[in-house]
């Protein structure tokens, strides 16, 4: 009984976050013309970045959800951010030019996710073939010892994109808070008493990743505990 609670527990703090995260986003999705005076969230992010010299740095409509693109040096924001006037929409564009701001300046960590997120691609399809494979060793060899090894090199493969889902957190709080929040807020660009809702987003937009640190963590638990038994 007590590892059904644990497991509904561990699910819960998996799944929760994620939905807090959209019913943030779509509640202040409405108005959706309250900024439309202004401009929509596309226009912000281009006249952000070229307030802070990211000329060079372009701002695109995507159907693959509201990002920054550091290989291609873009911003990239959904349809219903990239073209909406809602204070949803001019805050996550101001959270992803935060990003484009990061890496600008080279800075560590968000370099640093950069590297590792390359070698964690690489890592999880090996993970994938090795957890897969480590039974069909197992018959194949009769070494329970090569089966245990191949086992154990995929949970240390998984354990790159834990690592990379865990270092994205203080990326994106700092994208949020260190970035957008004081561009928001020095440049006088919300209108009255939207600035305490624009933090909620500010937290919903760095929050996107936690479900899915969790969900890599629980994850990486449950290869770990195969390899233990």
């Amino acid at each position: 009984m007590l590892w059904v609670i644990l497991i509904i527990v561990l699910v819960l703090c998996v799944i929760l976050p994620g939905a807090w995260v959209k019913y943030v986003m779509k509640k202040y999705s409405e108005p959706s013309d309250r900024y439309s005076a202004q401009g929509n969230g596309g226009e912000l992010a281009r006249h952000l970045l070229d307030r802070f010299d990211l000329t060079q740095v372009k701002v695109e409509e995507t159907s693959t959800g509201d990002h920054y693109d550091p290989a291609d040096k873009a911003v990239r924001l959904s349809t219903e951010n990239y073209a909406g006037h809602s204070l949803t929409a001019i805050t996550v564009a101001a959270h992803e030019v935060g990003h484009a701001i990061q890496d600008a300046r080279g800075e560590s960590l968000f370099q640093a996710r950069i590297q590792l997120a390359r070698v964690a691609f690489v890592g999880q399809k090996i993970a994938g073939v090795l957890l897969v494979a480590a039974p069909v060793v197992l018959v194949l060899t009769r070494a329970p010892q090569a089966s245990a090894l191949t086992l154990f090199i995929g949970v240390l493969s998984m354990a790159l994109g834990t690592l990379v889902h865990l270092l994205t957190l203080p990326v994106e709080f700092d994208a949020s808070f260190g970035k957008a929040l004081p561009m928001l807020r020095e440049g006088n660009y919300l209108q009255d008493g939207d600035l305490e809702h624009a933090e909620k987003i500010l937290k919903a937009a760095a929050l996107t990743y936690v479900a899915g640190s969790l969900a890599s963590l629980l994850n990486l638990g449950r290869w770990i505990a195969v390899f233990r038994t």
